[in-house]
């Protein structure tokens, strides 16, 4: 999979992906998503995130307090020490990575601490959660990062 190219799509159908989202909010479907549930299912079949890993790439998940417990534990160190060396407060006062890519995202583009990741990255890219009308700015954002979330809403469309 050529990712920067799934990116380069992604840019190039922003404007129509408004456009539906628009006309999702204006009257959304009820069964929106079970709609994206099965587009979600259906790209996932043909579309393997070790492919591409760009969302480990490029952006960092929230890591809230159980988060941060839970991966401290599974590295063996103390909360304190795994904020010290591996995270910062953002602007928004949520705890992300201070580098991109992850430093638990290996070459191979496997997650060293995948039994113990961010429940941010458990859920991303959040295609197949309940109330996607309610997500559809965060849904227009991961298409410039995960040619999955670009070829669902084609799908969509």
């Amino acid at each position: 999979m050529d990712v920067e190219k799934a990116i380069e799509q992604a840019r190039h159908e922003r404007k129509a992906n408004k456009k539906i989202f628009s006309k999702l909010k204006a009257r959304p479907p009820k069964d929106l998503d079970e709609r994206f549930h099965n587009l979600h299912e259906e790209v996932f079949q043909e579309i393997d995130c070790l492919d591409c890993a760009n969302c480990c790439k490029t952006t960092s998940p929230i890591f809230r307090d159980i988060d941060i417990d839970r991966l401290s534990r599974h590295l063996g160190i103390k909360p304190g020490q795994l904020i010290d060396q591996h995270l910062h407060m953002d602007n928004e006062g949520d705890y992300v990575l201070n580098v991109a890519p992850c430093p638990f995202l290996g070459p191979d583009n496997y997650c060293s601490v995948y039994e113990a990741r961010p429940r941010a990255c458990r859920e991303y890219p959040h295609t197949d959660r309940k109330n996607m009308l309610q997500i559809l700015p965060l849904t227009l954002r991961n298409t410039l990062v995960c040619p999955a979330v670009g070829e669902i809403l084609r799908r969509l469309r």
